[in-house]
Order: structure tokens, then C-alpha cells, then sequence
């Protein structure tokens, strides 16, 4: 006698009726590049099919989520101005600002996530303040909360700060509840790695640090208990959301951090893992539709509740297909 687990993969039907995880437009989040000028829609070199986008460009890329199903998106800003503390990340007339601003003003059901980091703002390319080389925890706190409050009063529905200082969480809550943004929550990039797999981001961010790497702040790869201090940090200054960033890599630490938080843990499908499968599907090497939607699912069945991903378009349109 012996078990016949093959009777529930009989059929297609069969498989979809004990179906234990499922992928849906309204589970990805879309990465949005937007960046200052007229009439731009270029795109990143090392991300086909990912675009640098101006403001008057925006309403097409959203009009496009919204026909798709996908309920939200990360906005990124590119400034034409960077100096040393990053002042545009906070400025209220930045191009941040203004995205979201106008994304909420002309689809306000779009759930607006705004990105709350320094790096792409900065001249070094660091995501704090820079003195001796060295980069401040203490003093960037104060520009991060400043941050999150400019985007909140820009309309942003949820801030995601994704620098990896010490008490970022705290200092940005406080900010906000000062400002009376206290129903604003916070999607923290609790667990981020020092990782290869951002190498495309900076591309199209134009982040990459000046001088040294973001090591002393970024998560150590070979670390995983550690993983679980980081997020329990931000569970207790009040964090909403965890995000575990890369995903692909580290769909350990997202089991990881579903099993210890009740939270709404997210999965980020970071650059490099995108372009790879974008460049082998490209030579012919790999059907790109199924290893994406393979690669989308095992993140769900790790424990993400959603998925920030550059493939959220190309998903949806073939979960569509699918049903």
C-alpha cells in the first residue's frame, strides 16, 4: 500500500481546486521612476521595459496599473538638484512631492507608497548625513522624519522608509503624529540586506554611492537571526508593514519574519532579480511568463502578503490570460 498524491494533480481544474497559494494583480506593488524635465519616458538601461518617466508622462503610467488591477505603487524620485544632506527628498516642491500629489489628485484610489530614503538625493549617494566619512545615525533621523512629513502632506497614503538607520521607525512616527499624520502608516524596509542584487536600481535611481558601500548600515547576507532583531525593532517603534529586501534570495528570512510578526510582511523583488530573468528570457534561455510566475509564487508561499515588483505589469496581464 502506498500514497496516490497524483490524484490531485489529475487536471488543470484539479490542480487549481486545491490550490494552496495564489498570485493576484492587487497583491504586487509597482516601482514608479519619476524624474524632472518634459516629455520623458526613457528607459533604464540595465531594466527593460522600466522607465524614467516626467510628470506629464505619470498619468499614463497609472492609467495603465489601474486597467491592469494593481490597486498600488512605490513612487521614486530622480531630482535635478543633489547636494549634501539631500534637501529635495524634503522639499515640498520636490519631484516626489509633486508625484504623488498629482497620482492622488487624479486617481485617488491608488493606494500611493512613497519611497523615504536620502540616497538618491544626496551628492555622496549615502542614505544619511555624511561627516568624516562616516555616516550619522542620530542626525539623519531628524531629515528622514522630515522627509516621511513632506510626503505625507504631498498625499502619500503609506511612507516607506528604506534607509536602515537606527530608530528610523520611531523618529519618523513621531514626526508624523506631530504633524497629525497619525493614521499614516509605515511599510519599513525592516530587513534590508547589503546586497549585489541592487545593482540595476542604482542605474535607474542614480544612487550609487560616491565613496565606500552602505555595509555599516545595509544587513550583513550571511546573517539571519539578526534579521528578526531588525524587524522586531520596528514592530515595537510602530511599523505597519515589514519588508524583506531581496526577496528571491532571502525567501528564508521572509518564512522567517511571517512566522514571528503579525504584520503584513512584503517581499521586495529587488532590480538585479529582475533583470536577470529579463536578460535570459532575452536570449531565448528561459520562458520568461512561467519562471516570473513561478518566481512571484514562491514569494507568496514563503509568507509575503504582497510583492514590490518591476514585473507587476507584465504578471497581471498574465493572470488575466491564465483566467
Amino acid at each position: 500500500m502506498f500514497d496516490r498524491h497524483r490524484r490531485l494533480r489529475s487536471s488543470e481544474n484539479m490542480r487549481a481546486l486545491v490550490r494552496e497559494n495564489h498570485l493576484r494583480p492587487e497583491d504586487f506593488i509597482y516601482p514608479i521612476f519619476v524624474v524632472e524635465g518634459e516629455n520623458i519616458r526613457s528607459e533604464v538601461s540595465s531594466m527593460p521595459d522600466v522607465y524614467h518617466v516626467s510628470l506629464d508622462h505619470l498619468n499614463k503610467e497609472i492609467e495603465e496599473l489601474v486597467e491592469l488591477g494593481v490597486l498600488s505603487v512605490m513612487v521614486f524620485g530622480v531630482p535635478a538638484h543633489k547636494d549634501e544632506v539631500g534637501s529635495q527628498a524634503y522639499d515640498e516642491h520636490g519631484i516626489v512631492q509633486k508625484a504623488i500629489s498629482q497620482i492622488k489628485e487624479n486617481f485617488p484610489e491608488m493606494v500611493v507608497i512613497a519611497d523615504t530614503c536620502l540616497c538618491q538625493y544626496t551628492d555622496h549617494g549615502h542614505c544619511g548625513v555624511i561627516e568624516g566619512g562616516k555616516i550619522l545615525n542620530d542626525p539623519t533621523l531628524d531629515l528622514l522624519a522630515r522627509t516621511a512629513v513632506s510626503q505625507a502632506k504631498a498625499g502619500a497614503d503609506i511612507i516607506a522608509p528604506s534607509n536602515m538607520m537606527d530608530g528610523f521607525v520611531a523618529a519618523i512616527r513621531h514626526g508624523l503624529d506631530e504633524e497629525g499624520f497619525e493614521d499614516v502608516p509605515i511599510m519599513s524596509y525592516a530587513v534590508k540586506y547589503s546586497s549585489a542584487f541592487y545593482g540595476p536600481f542604482r542605474d535607474a535611481a542614480h544612487s550609487t554611492p560616491q565613496f565606500g558601500d552602505r555595509k555599516t548600515y545595509q544587513m550583513d547576507p550571511a546573517n539571519r537571526t539578526e534579521a528578526i532583531r531588525e524587524a522586531q525593532s520596528d514592530v515595537d517603534e510602530d511599523a505597519d508593514f515589514l519588508i524583506v529586501k531581496p526577496a528571491l534570495s532571502y525567501l528564508d528570512i521572509v518564512r522567517d519574519v511571517r512566522e514571528r510578526f503579525n504584520v503584513p510582511v512584503v517581499a521586495y523583488n529587488v532590480s538585479g532579480e529582475y533583470s536577470m530573468v529579463k536578460a535570459a528570457a532575452a536570449n531565448g534561455w528561459v520562458n520568461e511568463r512561467d519562471i516570473v510566475l513561478e518566481k512571484l509564487i514562491s514569494m507568496k508561499r514563503a509568507g509575503a502578503d504582497l510583492i514590490v515588483t518591476y514585473h507587476a505589469k507584465d504578471a497581471s496581464r498574465w493572470l488575466r490570460e491564465k483566467n
